[in-house]
């Protein structure tokens, strides 16, 4: 629907599909040499970027030719806030007390609501729950940051240097810097249930069984349709994307999307994990498969009490451990011997991860969860000796919130700052990112966040890596603007 409003010209579209399929909006607006597009779901905000144009002619015959595209992509004029939004997918699995023995706690940390996201590095935790809250953590149980997001954090990923948290609202945030910055945007109709990343290539499924791939310029690479639904599980490395959802796990090659193996599984996954050489996947039929990623051939099958909400292993392939949705938690030895069983006290772990002789889990009453998971400590829960776990504070830490601004430093400032300087420019109607100081490719783009590039703007990074494979640079770091 086209309007004038204060010489702007404003056409608004909208595509809403049945059973679960597209509900999005575009809207274009001109006004004078400029045109702005709006996009997003259907009663969101959108994201919104402005073009200019050398004359009045070229913004309406630009304005003409993008609503053109949408239309014969099936967006119909409409009017704004007549549809309203949907309802995020939430996990509408039931969580029961357990039976077993306490596990040994050490620590625990509320985090406010129930809480898929979580990461485990060599210094720090991080859990992201549902209210779009992200924590970070010392391995000692001591809150350092806080982050608020959008929406709903529905996973944490790492890639090397890199801390992403995926949102219900279609976009995913790096968490390196100060504030959180957009890295990606999904497409506006995909319900993300599970993302992954390597080298900048981002895997996402959907609750439609859906795969996408997008690269380090937030551009589609190639999308798959699986024969289930419900992908809670994806999993990528430089050769392979590992997707989990109702009839099993799929192989796909990561550079083509070309099918590599499927495997069907006891129950449809509810989660997944990999090494090096092997995929782990979580099903609501009590299992755990280990699957070889060469040829998704079982190595073993982990069999619980009640559907698995979550699996991990240690590095050396030595334990595996799972968590149920009677909020028991697992370990088997590595040929499917069970070990021991025991109650995390604190929901059914929605996620977890294993890291130097500790399990720590993400819980659906929004715990962060450390669990002494040594020999010593679990044979002593077992007899019911446990510790007295310490509950951790969020106190005087404050609330970090995404936003475009940024600080600024004089060219002069930057000469003795240190850092890397970057610029902005506008390629055919894309703005890029590519490196200024010297020592650096010229040609090589930079992956840099979204909601901060201003076409011809400069920028001071605190560093600037090149990416795994080559051929691009990353922005790690605080950014400040250029004067």
């Amino acid at each position: 629907m086209s309007t004038v409003v204060a010489d702007e010209q404003v056409t608004y579209l909208e595509l809403s599909e049945d059973g679960g399929g597209a509900h999005k909006f575009y809207q274009v607006t001109v006004a004078g040499l400029q045109v702005t597009v709006v996009y997003g779901r259907i009663g969101e905000e959108g994201q919104a970027r402005t073009t200019a144009y050398p004359t009045a002619e070229k913004a309406q015959a630009a304005a003409a030719k993008k609503v053109g595209e949408k239309v014969r992509k099936g967006y119909a004029p409409a009017v704004r806030g007549v549809r309203q939004r949907r309802a995020v997918t939430r996990r509408a699995v039931p969580s029961s007390p357990s039976t077993a023995r306490q596990a040994p706690v050490l620590w625990r940390f509320r985090s406010g609501a129930p809480a898929f996201g979580i990461f485990v590095g060599e210094e720090h935790a991080w859990v992201g729950n549902e209210s779009g809250d992200v924590y970070m953590l010392t391995h000692d149980g001591r809150v350092t940051a806080r982050y608020g997001l959008p929406d709903g954090v529905k996973c944490l990923v790492a890639d090397d240097w890199w801390i992403y948290a995926g949102c219900d609202d279609g976009k995913v945030y790096d968490l390196g810097g100060k504030v959180p910055r957009v890295a990606y945007e999904i497409a506006a109709d995909v319900d993300i249930y599970w993302l992954d990343i390597h080298d900048g290539v981002l895997g996402v499924s959907d609750e439609r069984g859906g795969l996408t791939t997008v690269d380090h310029e937030d551009e589609f690479q190639w999308r798959r349709k699986a024969d289930g639904r419900d992908g809670w599980m994806v999993r990528c490395d430089a050769d392979g994307v590992y997707h989990g959802h109702t009839r099993g796990v799929s192989r796909y090659d990561a550079r083509t999307g070309d099918p590599v193996w499927h495997t069907a599984t006891a129950g449809g996954v509810l989660f997944g994990w990999q090494e090096r050489d092997e995929v782990f996947a979580g099903t609501s039929r009590g299992a755990v498969h280990r699957l070889r990623k060469a040829d998704g051939s079982q190595v073993a099958r982990y069999t619980c009490d009640a559907a698995v909400f979550s699996c991990a292993a240690s590095p050396d392939g030595r334990y595996v451990f799972a968590g149920d949705s009677h909020s028991s938690v697992y370990c088997f030895a590595a040929d499917g011997t069970r070990l021991w069983k025991l109650a995390t006290g604190h929901g059914s772990a929605y996620s977890m991860q294993y890291r130097d002789g500790r399990l720590y889990l993400v819980t659906t009453d929004g715990s962060l969860v450390c669990l002494d998971a040594s020999e010593e400590a679990v044979r002593a829960a077992e007899d019911g000796r446990v510790p007295q776990a310490a509950e951790v504070k969020a106190v005087g830490v404050e609330r970090v919130l995404p936003g475009a601004a940024l600080e600024t430093v004089t060219a002069v400032q930057a000469s003795t700052a240190g850092g890397v300087e970057v610029e902005c420019v506008q390629e055919g109607g894309r703005m890029r990112v590519r490196v200024v100081s010297a020592g650096y490719d010229p040609s090589w783009r930079v992956q840099f966040p979204k909601d901060i590039r201003i076409a011809g703007s400069r920028y001071l990074v605190a560093e600037v890596l090149e990416s795994g494979r080559g051929g691009f640079y990353r922005a790690r770091g605080d950014i400040r603007r250029l004067l």
